[in-house]
């Protein structure tokens, strides 16, 4: 039963975000100073072409990562690493090490979120989510990992949402616009 309060607890919360200005500087959403650049880059995303967008995108998951400490950066990587051999364990470790020593490092919660999610543990990862769109409401990472538990929910239309926000700030996600068509014919009854 907890799960499903926490994902419906969080499903209010990111309606509320969605609701932001999407013209925000990062200063006025609680952003820290140093993400002037990422305001900055995700100004850019929004009108660059395909192949610009590659490249803007790896730029902001850059300025995402400093943490500003060379130990939280690498506790990010370890966990990141572990991430990417399938080590859940290892990375649910790393990133709870890191947002226990970094509450305000918004990629600590988001890789927290992944492990979370990796696990099928919705409900912690919906949790961690949470913690990332406080702190970075433009996270478009965050946002598209709320959507797919919002998909493996069966809440069509708040999965809708969300990608619709995805979209806003990274137009190009084919993922995204294949979710929202398919999706699209769920909200619309049209889902056999």
């Amino acid at each position: 039963m907890k799960f499903k309060s926490t994902v419906t607890a969080f499903a209010v919360l990111v309606t509320i975000s969605l609701l932001l200005p999407q013209d925000l500087s990062a200063q006025q959403v609680g952003e820290p100073a140093e993400s002037d650049r990422a305001a900055e880059l995700l100004m850019q995303l929004r009108d660059a072409d395909e192949a610009e967008a590659a490249r803007l995108e790896r730029e902001l998951q850059l300025e995402w990562s400093k943490s500003g400490s060379a130990a939280m950066d690498f506790l990010l990587k370890r966990g990141r690493d572990a991430l990417e051999v399938s080590d859940t364990h290892a990375a649910i470790e790393h990133f709870t090490a890191l947002t226990d020593h970094a509450p305000e490092f918004a990629e600590g919660w988001q890789g927290l979120a992944r492990a979370y999610y990796a696990e099928d543990l919705y409900g912690p990862a919906a949790d961690a989510l949470e913690h990332v769109l406080a702190l970075n409401p433009a996270h478009f990472g965050a946002l598209r990992g709320l959507g797919a538990i919002f998909e493996q929910t069966e809440r069509p239309a708040l999965a809708h949402q969300v990608y619709e926000r995805v979209l806003e700030l990274r137009p190009h996600d084919p993922e995204v616009t294949e979710a929202m068509q398919r999706l699209a014919a769920q909200i619309d009854g049209t889902a056999l």
